[in-house]
């Protein structure tokens, strides 16, 4: 399953753990990803989208189906 948010194109990124003793290893930090459905009311169905936390802020904020224009307009996972 592809860990990548539909709306804001999150995806994970490569870090470090930092020990107390300052020991470096590497780690992976990993979105806040859900599977969420959605009804779209101008075309009268539901869908389905991978979005991280803040995407689901920022379409309760837009609405789905302006987030949708946008997110095909800058191919951001779909």
């Amino acid at each position: 399953m592809s860990r990548v948010c539909q709306i804001t194109g999150k995806k994970p990124i490569v870090g470090n753990h930092v020990s107390h003793s300052n020991i470096k290893s590497k780690r992976w930090f990993i979105p806040n990803i859900q599977e969420k459905r959605f009804f779209i009311p101008e075309e009268n169905r539901w869908i389905t989208l991978k979005v991280s936390a803040k995407g689901i802020k920022i379409i309760n904020k837009k609405g789905i189906y302006a987030c949708i224009q946008e997110a095909i307009k800058s191919n951001k996972g779909m």
